[in-house]
């Protein structure tokens, strides 16, 4: 492996850890109700983009190139109910749902650190002939998945319980006042009313 190549890879694995981060963090301090709770029509909860999370990582970053876990997931089998990895039983602990993700995130470095990034692998869910990918195409994959249920997390976190930011101390918000957030909020409503307007 080059320099270039473990430049690379270092990049990779910094944004994919930060999205890792990011999903579980919005958990802490939460309610085992709050963390399973559908907060949207289609019954997204923060627990179940977890459990998604931990089976996006083994199936790209293990299965595909010929790197099984050995982690039984049986929501991912074909006879699994529609949707199942997309929420957690009530017995499926939050602490077992969290162990796994992150046995997927050692799994999934692993592959990650043993493989060129252009070794091509092959997806075993993707039609026949449009099934081929390379390590490095797998690991951006994964983060964009990951970001964007990072980002799904975010807002099912503050509307759960009004926390916001990649951290506990508002990273990345410009105010951590709510009187400001209150006063920015309103001026919203009032273009958004203007704007909808008939002229």
């Amino acid at each position: 492996m080059t320099a270039p190549e473990d430049a690379a890879r270092a990049d990779l694995l910094h944004y994919l850890q930060s999205a890792r981060d990011a999903l579980l963090w919005k958990l802490d301090g939460l309610s085992e109700y709050d963390v399973r709770r559908p907060m949207t029509p289609t019954g997204t909860n923060l627990l179940g983009l977890v459990k998604h999370a931990a089976g996006v990582e083994l199936g790209y970053l293990g299965d595909t190139f010929g790197r099984p876990s050995g982690e039984p997931l049986p929501w991912l089998a074909e006879a699994a109910e529609t949707n199942a990895d997309m929420w957690a039983t009530a017995e499926e602990s939050r602490a077992s749902v969290v162990a796994l993700y992150r046995r997927a995130w050692a799994h999934a470095d692993a592959t990650i650190g043993a493989l060129p990034l252009d070794t091509p692998g092959r997806v075993p869910w993707w039609p026949d002939g449009g099934d081929g990918v390379t390590l490095h195409h797998a690991v951006v994959r994964v983060i964009a998945d990951t970001q964007r249920h990072a980002g799904h997390a975010d807002i099912l976190r503050e509307l759960l319980d009004g926390t916001a930011g990649t951290a506990g101390t508002g990273t990345g918000l410009p105010s951590t006042d709510p009187a400001w957030w209150q006063a920015y909020r309103e001026r919203l409503e009032r273009a958004a009313r203007e704007a909808g307007r008939e002229p």
